[in-house]
């Protein structure tokens, strides 16, 4: 067994070792859904490495590099391992394969998310040294669901949008993923939305409408409870061109995304950690 960077895979070799890695988790991606999602999260296969069995890549994990709470960051945009080759260890082999490399880039932190219910990828984490740092809510629903009416506000799609002004409405900072660093390395992805009150903006969306993922949704404080938040969701929808929409990493911090969505019958359909390793 072989451990090395990925800088020379091709792409098409990376998405079919993925996706046999991937074959019986909950979501799965197709080739374009998997491409958008390393650009989003800013894949670096320099410094991504694999486990390769002969010319086969058996086990990987791809990291993404950029800027998280003001460091220097490497993000654990997957890592799998096909079928036949797990419980062997390859995942932990690659990760500390890669530290000497990913300190050489003077990075600060790794970070990661790991499913609640995957209690022995959070043990080996743990083992690892990493700590939790925050817990989240993720909501998957049929795209087909209906949403009710709401005629008071005007929507707009929004072009060229300063995504720093908009952080006077959140109510929680992003996760890796849903952050403006993520949104902006793919924003020709994304569709926005945004609902305005006397030239206002009051509420505003950002999706990806191939995979019908929701980075951001948000609404002023001052302006709950009208329907703008179901206004984006309804528009959102009819917009979407897969069969779910999800909404990935909502702190659990927040009530205010969880009551909402439970207000529209969506309910809670997994958690999952952000946990944090210094380097």
């Amino acid at each position: 067994m072989n451990i090395t960077s990925l800088e020379n895979l091709d792409i098409n070799t990376l998405y079919k070792s993925f996706d046999t890695a991937f074959f019986d988790y909950d979501m799965q991606l197709n080739a374009i859904e998997f491409e958008n999602m390393l650009k989003r999260r800013g894949f670096n296969p320099k410094l991504s490495f694999g486990a390769f069995d002969g010319e086969e890549l058996v086990s990987f994990t791809l990291n993404g590099i950029g800027m998280f709470n003001g460091l220097k960051t490497a993000y654990d945009t997957g890592t799998g391992t096909s079928k036949n080759y797990r419980g062997q260890g390859l995942a932990t082999k690659i990760f500390e394969y890669s530290i000497p490399y990913l300190r050489m880039e003077k990075i600060k932190n790794y970070l990661l998310e790991v499913l609640q219910h995957n209690t022995k990828a959070l043990s080996i984490y743990q083992k690892l040294g990493f700590t939790i740092t925050r817990e989240f809510n993720y909501f998957v629903w049929d795209t087909n669901k209906v949403i009710e009416e709401n005629k008071d506000f005007q929507i707009t799609l929004l072009n060229d949008v300063n995504y720093d002004s908009l952080e006077q409405l959140w109510d929680f900072n992003p996760s890796w993923q849903n952050s403006l660093e993520s949104i902006n390395r793919a924003k020709e992805h994304f569709t926005n939305l945004g609902v305005f009150k006397a030239k206002k903006l009051v509420g505003y969306c950002v999706f990806d409408a191939i995979s019908g993922d929701i980075a951001h949704i948000a609404v002023d404080k001052t302006c709950r409870r009208r329907g703008i938040g179901s206004l984006l969701l309804q528009e959102m929808q009819k917009l979407n061109h897969n069969t779910k929409t999800k909404l990935i990493n909502a702190d659990t911090a927040c009530d205010s995304i969880v009551d909402f969505l439970k207000a529209k019958s969506i309910a809670i359909s997994g958690k999952q950690y952000e946990m944090i390793k210094e380097l």
